[in-house]
């Protein structure tokens, strides 16, 4: 987990990366579906749009709204595989492992759960 909170750290200082949050709509839908029904859209839109050898719209395959894993996605650099590559090192054009899946997943839930505490507050 120390090391999750490291890559979220660094994220963060990114200006690009920064500027994504849950609003509103988001909180509302997860407290609809709840944490563990999110994680599982997670888990279904990485194995489908990101874990292939070959994604024929890499670059393009996340949007930006419209769910909360999308915008977690895009402020994890988590939302394609040139993304997984230069901010995670998880190289391109090869399946990805189960545990990259995994880790992936990690990152992605742990960001919302910040996202979710804080507006919460």
């Amino acid at each position: 987990m120390d090391y999750v909170n490291k890559v979220l750290d660094r994220l963060s200082k990114s200006k690009f990366r920064s500027s994504f949050h849950l609003d509103k709509k988001d909180i509302d839908y997860i407290d609809k579906k709840g944490l563990n029904e999110i994680k599982t859209h997670a888990l279904k839109f990485i194995n489908d749009r990101l874990a292939p050898k070959y994604i024929e719209n890499d670059g393009k395959q996340t949007p930006i709204k419209g769910h909360p894993v999308f915008k977690a996605e895009h402020a994890t650099a988590t939302c394609c595989r040139g993304c997984l590559f230069k901010w995670h090192k998880i190289p391109k054009d090869k399946e990805l492992k189960d545990e990259e899946i995994k880790y992936i997943v990690k990152i992605i839930m742990t960001w919302i759960e910040r996202e979710y505490h804080d507006f919460k507050r």
